[in-house]
């Protein structure tokens, strides 16, 4: 016995009350049907609409080049939810996603097509309105610890104080200087950084004070150094912790007068400069062992910021994952959309001792690598790859930090309201009720009584 068929004119009535765009095609691709949300989506009326040239009315980026209608038609194969943009009727681009559909008549002849599309404008506002609340300039994060941090950058970026900035290598210390300077009242002024571990003692004092004529063996003209080059604006002081002694106490004089001397002048220089300094180092042990000043230490500690490295907050792994792929896809003019779940799973596993900095150089490399949409395992680098081998597990528990990720910004986003998280995610309540269980996310007393209620 057949499944049962819907009369015609219920079968109308259900395609006219959804949300969907719905319309569909003869053989030579002109619109036969196209219902109530597919006027309201293009703002193209139906009579308008009805015998034109799908792609005269449905003008979309897929139209010319990757038609899914016309690729489902050539391989008797469904395509679902793919996505793309149409520009309506007022000018407007309209994000969607497209599914498509042989359309047969009742002795199982294809006579046409069926395309249903959806707007997607109001989750990419969503979405851009929750990257916003990851982001400060151009850092992103959504780690209890660094959301802290940029709670307080505002408040820190207004002053004029010393900071010293902690954190392991490659954890975003110059970034972070930077983000307070462009934050600053000193942000149209100069941002002049200097590395003090990479230059030797003799270079390292002309770079930051600068140098007269003369002043020793090869100074053929006058040099402005690095405090008078930031007059009014910011020096970041990277690597402080390896600044030689006799140069420490030419700092300490700078914080203390605002003022110093070139190599070889008479006369000192007044400079209103903001110092930021960063280490990767411990400079409570460096004082211990009489390699800093004490001095020194207390003056540039006036507020301290110490960064997490990426192995203690993880969850900004595919937020990140997300940033650089953006920023690689204008560079090197790619359109990736997306990484594969058994390569994030590999880097959600992996530890990052060369912490974002090292995750932007994979990136950058799988970007270089990867010719389609989806970065996937053979774009990551040997290391990534041996250091833990994929496992059914792995990947799934991967899936499920990603999964439950979702769910709570959802929640967060609704109030922890579980009709309207549901109705947000486009699952059933009873669906979501099971996921917060295997999920283990707990929901706020109150919240299940007010959905009790409705």
């Amino acid at each position: 016995m057949g499944s049962p068929k819907l009369p015609l004119g219920m079968a109308e009535s259900i395609l006219e009350s959804i949300s969907d765009g719905v319309f569909t095609t003869d053989l030579k691709w002109r619109i036969t049907y196209f219902n109530r949300s597919a006027e309201n989506i293009t703002k193209v009326p139906r009579k308008d609409a009805i015998g034109r040239l799908c792609a005269e009315v449905f003008k979309s980026n897929m139209c010319e080049t990757n038609c899914p209608l016309k690729q489902t038609l050539k391989t008797n194969e469904p395509i679902i939810g793919q996505s793309g943009y149409i520009i309506n009727a007022l000018g407007e681009k309209i994000p969607i996603s497209v599914s498509t559909a042989v359309l047969k008549d009742h002795k199982g002849n294809i006579i046409g097509g069926a395309e249903t599309f959806r707007d997607l404008s109001e989750l990419e506002n969503l979405k851009t309105e929750l990257k916003g609340r990851y982001r400060i300039g151009d850092l992103v994060s959504r780690s209890k610890t660094m959301q802290q941090i940029f709670e307080i950058l505002p408040a820190i970026s207004e002053s004029s104080s010393t900071v010293l900035i902690l954190g392991e290598t490659g954890t975003g210390k110059e970034l972070i200087a930077r983000t307070i300077h462009e934050l600053s009242p000193r942000k149209k002024q100069p941002f002049i950084a200097i590395n003090c571990s990479a230059l030797p003692e003799t270079l390292l004092e002309g770079e930051l004070f600068g140098y007269e004529k003369g002043a020793f063996t090869g100074a053929v003209k006058s040099k402005p150094g690095k405090f008078f080059l930031a007059n009014k604006g910011t020096l970041f002081l990277d690597e402080i912790g390896d600044m030689p002694l006799t140069i420490q106490a030419k700092l300490l004089r700078v914080l203390q007068e605002r003022s110093f001397e070139p190599l070889g002048a008479t006369k000192s220089v007044k400079v209103d400069v903001r110092i930021i300094s960063a280490t990767n180092k411990n400079l409570i042990r460096l004082v211990e062992q009489e390699k800093f000043r004490n001095d020194l230490y207390y003056r540039l500690n006036v507020i301290r910021i110490e960064l997490p490295p990426l192995r203690e907050r993880k969850e900004d792994i595919s937020l990140l994952i997300d940033h650089f792929i953006g920023y690689f896809n204008k560079l090197h003019k790619k359109d990736i959309k997306t990484i594969s779940s058994e390569a994030l799973s590999l880097l959600m596993a992996y530890d990052w001792p060369g912490n974002i900095r090292e995750l932007e150089n994979v990136i950058e490399r799988a970007s270089i690598l990867c010719f389609d949409n989806e970065i996937d395992v053979r774009h990551l680098p040997p290391e990534i790859i041996s250091s833990h081998p994929l496992s059914p597990q792995k990947i799934y528990t991967a899936k499920m930090a990603m999964e439950r990720e979702i769910i709570l910004n959802a929640l967060k986003i609704n109030g922890y309201n579980p009709i309207k998280t549901a109705n947000y995610l486009g699952i059933h309540k009873t669906t979501l009720y099971r996921k917060l269980k295997k999920l283990e996310i707990p929901l706020p007393k109150k919240s299940s009584k007010i959905a009790t209620k409705k």
